[in-house]
């Protein structure tokens, strides 16, 4: 297994315009993406997927995530970029990807941000949302 590159939120919008050739897959809950919102990386040339690491309010570990992810038949020649809330998540889901030789990214800061790293986060960044 291969460190994982961590990539913070306000650098995404560089990091893409060098490595066009991405994924973006949110690992947060559903109810995480209804309430709070999702990222609309297809603004920046991405396409994204929604694909729960853990599930429910009790976020419960998602035993079927490495299954599911192989169920979307991304190409190993992309990069895959994962996001969670700050960054925590979404860094077990990348190691879990790079296991199965696929070329993971963790943006660092998550969604909404990390005070741990002093990172913004996506939103707080002004990268696009829906």
């Amino acid at each position: 297994m291969s460190e994982i590159l961590e990539v913070p939120s306000k650098d995404i919008k560089e990091y893409l315009n060098n490595n066009s050739n991405a994924v973006l897959i949110d690992v947060r809950t559903e109810q995480e993406w209804d309430h709070v919102g999702k990222p609309n990386a297809e603004e920046l040339g991405v396409t994204s997927h929604f694909l729960s690491y853990q599930i429910g309010e009790k976020r419960i570990l998602n035993e079927d995530f490495e299954q599911q992810f192989l169920d979307l038949n991304i190409d190993k020649s992309k990069t895959v970029l994962f996001i969670c809330r700050s960054g925590v998540r979404s860094l077990h889901a990348a190691e879990i990807v790079d296991r199965l030789g696929y070329t993971a990214v963790n943006i660092s800061g998550g969604f909404e941000g990390s005070a741990t790293i002093n990172d913004a986060g996506w939103k707080t960044n002004g990268l696009p949302c829906k």
